[in-house]
């Protein structure tokens, strides 16, 4: 699909825990209830030509969620934001409608922030153990396949950048990982604790995609 337009939009609050299945109809719905024409499939049962750059986890929260579609009357694409996020349910948010120059597949990286919760303590030391397991050669873990179950991955060559800042009982981890080929769940972050330092564990962690970025880490758009 080469669609002509963007939207980029935040994905927040309760509206983190939408599927990306309700998602794609909560926001054909918003375009109909904002009376924005789309190019929609022929026939008995048509459907809007609409696609979502990675899909978000389900409980993640983002603030560059991006979604092409093609509307049909340009003169419309500066309104999208205030005539969609009237009929967005809470913690849905168009920040941003513009002309498409790259395709999704251009979109190399993701930076995310985690946010790592100890209840008694414990933060700053668990934030010194993952620099510990980050300056390993290798640093396997497993992670879930839909196809081929539970498989081993090196963590390394697949997280860029990583800085930690903790106090007693946050640690915070902000991260430059790959967005796809293959795709990292920022969860693996935590992973890497358990199936190494199991006593670093957090008892909460929350997870918030901040940008995408292209293989020169310039901000993709």
């Amino acid at each position: 699909m080469n669609s002509k337009h963007r939207l980029l939009f935040c994905k927040e609050g309760t509206a983190k825990y939408i599927s990306h299945l309700d998602l794609m109809r909560t926001m054909q719905r918003a375009f109909l209830r904002a009376e924005l024409p789309i190019r929609h499939t022929e026939g008995f049962n048509p459907h809007a030509f609409v696609s979502v750059a990675l899909p978000l986890p389900v409980g993640h929260a983002s603030r560059c969620e991006l979604m092409d579609f093609e509307l049909l009357d340009e003169s419309l694409l500066e309104d999208v934001p205030s005539r969609m996020n009237p009929v967005l349910p809470e913690g849905l948010r168009v920040l941003e409608a513009y002309v498409s120059q790259r395709p999704f597949k251009e979109l190399a990286y993701l930076r995310s922030r985690l946010e790592l919760f100890y209840d008694r303590g414990g933060a700053e030391e668990a934030g010194r153990a993952l620099r510990e397991l980050f300056s390993r050669e290798t640093l396997p873990v497993t992670k879930t396949s839909k196809r081929k179950g539970e498989i081993q991955i090196d963590l390394i060559p697949l997280v860029r950048d990583l800085e930690v800042s903790a106090d007693k009982t946050v640690l915070t981890v902000t991260a430059i990982h790959l967005a796809q080929n293959p795709t990292v769940n920022p969860e693996l972050l935590v992973s890497a604790l358990s199936e190494n330092v199991p006593d670093f564990v957090p008892d909460f962690a929350s997870y918030l995609r901040l940008e995408p970025l292209d293989e020169a880490l310039s901000l993709f758009r």
